[in-house]
């Protein structure tokens, strides 16, 4: 196990170095390109820092309205507690946004339910099949200049509402 914990530790280091190397063995002017990609970088920090603020705070209001818990509540009314635990609507809701988000939700629910419940092993499930999809969608699409999305957004709920609906059955699968 030690020699894993040295290998994962050396890795990176070793990897800088050895293009590093390559790039010095090729006459490339490393430190140059290595400026040049950071620049360009930030021009694209500074591009999609708009999209990334609007995500955060259309997050944060969703969770300081009461909207989330409003809308978990009708569905809870809706489905019953045993097929889908109403708990868990806001964590689905707040994943198609923000994953940091859905990180702070995962771990009121961990507080409340447990880690070993089935509503927390559904959420831990929840946040690994599902995508953020606004926020993949509006800061890929921006940075490539992407106008139309076509069925983009619907393939992408669609396949979220799916990895939603297995991680429910999984759980209950390893629960048993």
């Amino acid at each position: 196990m030690k020699i894993l914990l040295y290998l994962s530790e050396v890795m990176i280091p070793f990897v800088i170095f050895c293009i590093v190397s390559y790039g010095m063995t090729a006459k490339v002017p490393v430190y140059d390109c290595f400026v040049k990609g950071a620049a360009s970088g930030l021009e694209t920090v500074v591009k999609l820092a708009p999209t990334w603020i609007g995500l955060m705070v259309a997050t944060g209001v969703l969770r300081a309205s009461g909207f989330l818990d409003l809308l978990a509540a009708g569905i809870g009314q809706i489905l019953p507690n045993e097929l889908f635990p109403s708990a868990l609507v806001p964590l689905g809701v707040v994943k198609l946004v923000s994953s940091g988000a859905a990180s702070g939700l995962l771990l009121d629910i961990y507080r409340q339910y447990g880690t070993d419940s089935l509503t927390g092993l559904t959420a831990s499930l929840m946040l690994c099949s599902t995508e953020t999809v606004f926020y993949t969608m509006s800061v890929y699409f921006m940075s490539a200049g992407i106008k139309k999305t076509r069925y983009t957004l619907g393939g992408a709920l669609l396949a979220s509402a799916a990895g939603i609906a297995a991680s429910t059955v999984l759980a209950r699968w390893m629960l048993r």
